[in-house]
């Protein structure tokens, strides 16, 4: 299969082992779905009385870097899956940009992203892990409430991240910490910088991800096959870009701990070449991709004859030249 070494295996913070992934009762979540929804109220607002080029242009620069920075990069490809090394500077910086997307601190990202990633695994699981229920019923879940397991499995987060102080703050204060943006903008571009600097980015951003963690979930007969495994993971080819490169997402369940989600031609992944920008300055090493990966025997490809993985990112000589210039360490 390409080659694999087996050099890396997949972080793994949950112990199911005494745990029930489908018997649970879903509750409704006050602080997040009170929050969102005064979100949705600013952007109906802002549409109607700030409508200006200037404040778009915020709300669309604003969007793309907690998106790619923060959400992609930091939150998901390091902070939870560990795909690559880098300061704890920048982890820390990058992490905080995932924060801004509005969906929950550093904590609650890995809790609710390895919970969903351990009863996906399993055989059978609750209809909220699985998108299973029509799309209005599963965006008020997702967006409006949290599932309670009746045997829920336990987490252990690593001590140098679960200890990290500033990490602790951020998850405490996940709402207020958007509020020194709130102030900036506000004093540069008045209401309408606060309203799409803030309000509609995390409206979008908030609700992008339900979407495409909903079509990345549906049934469909997908390339790779996780044997054994109740849910899949399916492509979502029309936002590979708008996603920094998320929505290869079958790739994904393929293979979780590599920093490249898009593995084959044709397929786009921002995220993957930011980090490789990285790369280049020294500021990431030990980049894993799925060559890296040890092989799965639960692992089938299903479409035909497999292609080979797209070559590899070629480093760029200028940024090498600046990160050598900058005395950036690997």
């Amino acid at each position: 299969m390409n080659g694999f070494v087996m050099r890396f295996e997949n972080i793994d913070r949950v112990d199911g082992a005494e745990a029930d992934p489908v018997s649970g009762t879903v509750v409704y979540a006050p602080v997040k779905s009170l929050f969102l929804l005064t979100m949705y109220g600013a952007t109906i607002y802002g549409f109607v009385r700030y409508l200006r080029i200037d404040a778009v242009l915020l709300f669309t620069v604003k969007t793309m870097v907690v998106l790619l920075l923060g959400h992609s990069v930091g939150m998901h490809r390091r902070l939870i899956h560990k795909s690559f090394e880098c300061p704890l500077w920048l982890e820390r910086t990058l992490v905080y940009f995932g924060v801004l997307v509005g969906l929950g601190g550093p904590f609650a990202m890995i809790r609710t992203h390895d919970f969903r990633d351990w009863a996906q695994r399993q055989g059978r699981c609750h209809d909220y892990f699985a998108h299973r229920r029509t799309p209005v019923i599963d965006a008020v879940w997702q967006m409006h409430c949290d599932l309670r397991l009746a045997k829920p499995p336990r987490l252990t987060i690593e001590p140098e991240v679960a200890n990290d102080a500033f990490y602790r703050f951020i998850d405490r204060h996940w709402i207020a910490v958007h509020l020194p943006w709130a102030l900036a903008f506000y004093f540069i571009g008045g209401w309408a910088w606060v309203i799409w600097g803030v309000c509609t980015q995390i409206a979008t951003t908030v609700t992008g991800h339900w979407l495409i963690g909903y079509f990345a979930h549906q049934a469909h007969d997908d390339n790779w096959q996780v044997t054994g495994a109740g849910v899949q993971g399916r492509n979502v080819p029309l936002v590979g870009w708008l996603t920094m490169g998320e929505g290869w997402h079958n790739n994904h369940h393929a293979f979780p701990g590599s920093a490249r989600m898009g593995l084959y031609t044709g397929q786009s992944d921002p995220g993957y070449r930011f980090i490789k920008m990285l790369e280049a300055m020294g500021l990431a090493w030990k980049v894993r991709t799925a060559r890296d990966l040890a092989h799965r025997p639960q692992l089938q490809w299903t479409s035909g004859a497999q292609p080979h993985f797209k070559p590899d990112i070629k480093p760029c000589p200028t940024l090498h030249w600046i990160g050598r210039r900058l005395r950036f360490r690997i």
